[in-house]
């Protein structure tokens, strides 16, 4: 387990925030069938999965005459492996106008999102529950891929692609209990919602909060985030941070999440 962050003001928990979402790079990177150098000043991942979340370039502290030379690297080994790239860019990011080098080597700018943070101690556990819901770990081979499957159709695919699926249940079943824990949402029988929490850089990163179309604005979203705080909570974590969609970020709002920075993708796609 990593060390419990106490520090509570804004500068730390967007650092914690930032070093939280960096520590994917292994988990994605995990996946890759071949080991390639990284370009100095940039965490990636590179797969042969053609997901753009898989290949993942974060933390870039690049000096301003490497930047081209950094971006066409990376760009030429998805080229090679046929995959897309997701290039995230935050606060910490450098150059601070990466963004339009991005852009100007066909990388699409998507919508900034909002890094957000709570107090574990102070969540607004008050909000209605919906009746008939409840949460379980997924703890073996048949839940974790199930959860994949949910997770896909919670974030807008009705036929999620199977090596995305694949790619989840490989992630959950090597993941260690201490620091990545994924839940399920059962409503009238049915699996309809999915959460996960990562717990690293000393705090409780919520990810894959997604929901079916059919179960929407009922409220499951906001319990499952809550409960997979609430585990987080119980084995000593002080802070949970959510990289927040604008789909999310009042829901994550009614939770007692307050927005610090913003965080934005890019995505190259080959050809």
């Amino acid at each position: 387990m990593s060390s419990i962050l106490q520090d509570t003001s804004p500068s730390s928990l967007i650092t914690a925030m930032e070093e939280n979402l960096f520590a994917w790079i292994p988990i994605f990177g995990g996946l890759g069938k071949a080991c390639v150098n990284d370009p100095p000043g940039v965490r990636r991942a590179i797969t042969n999965i053609p997901t753009p979340l898989f290949n993942s370039v974060m933390d870039a502290r690049l000096a301003p005459g490497r930047v081209d030379e950094t971006i066409e690297s990376i760009v030429s080994d998805a080229r090679a492996r046929n995959v897309p790239v997701c290039w995230w860019t935050g606060p910490a990011t450098r150059p601070t106008d990466l963004d339009e080098y991005l852009e100007r080597h066909s990388f699409a700018r998507g919508e900034e999102d909002a890094g957000m943070a709570v107090e574990l101690a102070k969540l607004n556990e008050s909000l209605p529950v919906p009746t008939g819901l409840t949460i379980q770990l997924a703890q073996d081979d048949a839940s974790w891929r199930q959860w994949g499957y949910v997770m896909g159709q919670g974030f807008g695919t009705p036929t999620p692609k199977e090596h995305n699926v694949n790619a989840w249940f490989e992630m959950l079943r090597r993941a260690d209990p201490e620091t990545m824990l994924a839940f399920t949402g059962w409503l009238d029988n049915k699996p309809i919602a999915t959460s996960l929490v990562w717990m690293a850089a000393g705090v409780a990163g919520m990810y894959g909060v997604g929901t079916i179309p059919d179960a929407r604005r009922k409220g499951v979203g906001a319990q499952m985030t809550l409960h997979a705080l609430c585990q987080a909570r119980s084995r000593g974590f002080k802070i949970g941070i959510i990289i927040g969609t604008k789909m999310g970020e009042n829901m994550y709002r009614s939770l007692g999440c307050q927005e610090y920075c913003k965080v934005r993708t890019h995505i190259w796609r080959p050809g």
